[in-house]
């Protein structure tokens, strides 16, 4: 497959190009795509040989938990044990730049979990490029931050997409980005809720969930 550049604009993305994108994903792509919190690689949550490739790209152990989005709480509950406490405050937070930090259910491949603790990181996008792809891929899509092992995120966007692609099947780029940041993580494998991370969107988590801090 041969590397393209899609432009798709940020508030009407043309519905012929989310579909080249969701079909190339069904092919076995791997993405470069804008959501809220910033550029992310991507590719089907099923697609071992692509998840793969993302490992290889980001330097990232075999045993690393990756992030995927949903497009609603309904698929979130689809690949994760949500208790009802976890349920509601979900419902509260979403979408937005939170990624909650779930047991996976069956309905997650294993080389997508962490391993030992069988848990999977996910995600419901505040971005209406990220949600219409969502929409007509119909499943979740793996969301990992666009950089090169632990180094910074390349702050311009024609920059990271000029070093990226060489890498990708496919990269997005729109006409307007409003990056919000690294998401916050919450862990919430137990109903005494950790954060992982501090992120965007933390004061809002804050205000509203009994919080543990490690």
């Amino acid at each position: 497959m041969a590397s393209e550049v899609l432009t798709i604009h940020s508030q009407t993305p043309e519905i012929r190009k989310i579909s080249i994108v969701a079909n190339a994903l069904k092919d076995g792509a791997v993405i470069l795509y804008p959501t809220d919190t910033g550029f992310t690689l991507g590719c089907a949550l099923e697609n071992k040989q692509a998840i793969n490739r993302i490992r290889t790209i980001r330097r990232l152990p075999a045993d690393k938990a990756l992030t995927f989005l949903c497009e609603s709480l309904s698929n979130v509950a689809s690949f994760a044990k949500v208790s009802n406490t976890a349920y509601r405050t979900i419902k509260r937070l979403i979408p937005g730049p939170y990624t909650f930090v779930l047991p996976a259910s069956k309905e997650v491949p294993k080389f997508a979990q962490n391993p030992k603790r069988k848990t999977a990181g996910i995600r419901v996008p505040d971005n209406v490029l990220s949600q219409l792809l969502l929409k007509e891929f119909g499943a979740p899509i793996i969301s990992i931050s666009a950089k090169f092992g632990d180094e910074l995120p390349i702050s311009n966007a024609e920059t990271l997409i000029k070093k990226f692609m060489p890498l990708v099947d496919i990269a997005v780029r729109s006409d307007k980005y409003n990056f919000v940041g690294e998401s916050t993580v919450i862990d919430m494998t137990t109903d005494e809720f950790t954060i992982i991370r501090h992120g965007a969107g933390i004061t809002k988590v804050l205000d509203y969930v009994d919080i543990e801090n490690p």
